[in-house]
């Protein structure tokens, strides 16, 4: 499966109020599953000194598949391409890592 495809086929599955107009309520859900996805970090440091076992890897994909989910109906909403702001992404990277800017902060390194 490719981007556009799951931005697709996710699609079929965001049921929220004012679907199609609203921005704001996939972004506060990317904001929440990715603090859930933080917390079992967090929790792997402190309970388990970084040792990622398949249980908790499990969890980890399912909680990342929830960022992805908000991200695609986000860039949805949006009316964004995931596979071009994935290609967008990687010609910023590969143009900062020529460049040796790769390391440091700042959008527009």
């Amino acid at each position: 499966m490719n981007f556009k495809q799951y931005q697709e086929k996710s699609r079929r599955t965001a049921i929220y109020p004012r679907r199609g107009k609203d921005f704001i309520y996939p972004a506060l859900g990317l904001g929440g599953e990715t603090g859930e996805v933080l917390d079992k970090i967090k929790k792997i440091i402190r309970d388990k000194n970084y040792k990622v076992d398949q249980l908790v890897r499990s969890e980890l994909e399912k909680e990342l598949g929830d960022v992805l989910w908000y991200l695609a109906q986000l860039a949805t909403e949006l009316k964004l391409s995931l596979d071009q702001i994935a290609k967008t992404n990687l010609k910023k990277l590969n143009s900062r890592l020529k460049r040796d800017q790769i390391k440091g902060s700042g959008d527009n390194r």
